[in-house]
Formats: C-alpha cells, sequence, structure tokens
C-alpha cells in the first residue's frame, strides 16, 4: 500500500477509478433499471386487436 501511496501518479489513477466505476454504474443502471413490458397488458392488447380486427367487441 506504501508503494502505491508514493507513486507520482497517483492522482491520475484515482482518476481512471472513478471513470471507470462511474461507466459501470451506468452500464448496470442501463441494464437494470428499464421496465419490462406488463405481459397480460400486451396480451390484453392483442386480444382487442384481434376482436376489433374480427368485428367482435
Amino acid at each position: 500500500m506504501r508503494g502505491l501511496l508514493r507513486r507520482s501518479d497517483v492522482v491520475g489513477l484515482a482518476g481512471d477509478a472513478e471513470r471507470d466505476l462511474k461507466a459501470r454504474g451506468r452500464l448496470a443502471l442501463d441494464r437494470y433499471a428499464t421496465v419490462p413490458s406488463a405481459h397480460l397488458e400486451i396480451l390484453a392488447q392483442r386480444v382487442l386487436a384481434r376482436r376489433a380486427a374480427s368485428g367482435d367487441v
């Protein structure tokens, strides 16, 4: 650990780590923050569309 603290580029190393962490956080949010479509809602919309197409209401 002391060797790491003596490095002259420790500020650059910390900046790289921060940018990497932010990028990973954005990827995780993009992957898991999207709300999937409601399956039953999609099925209900298809049924209504079929009924409208066939003339049954």
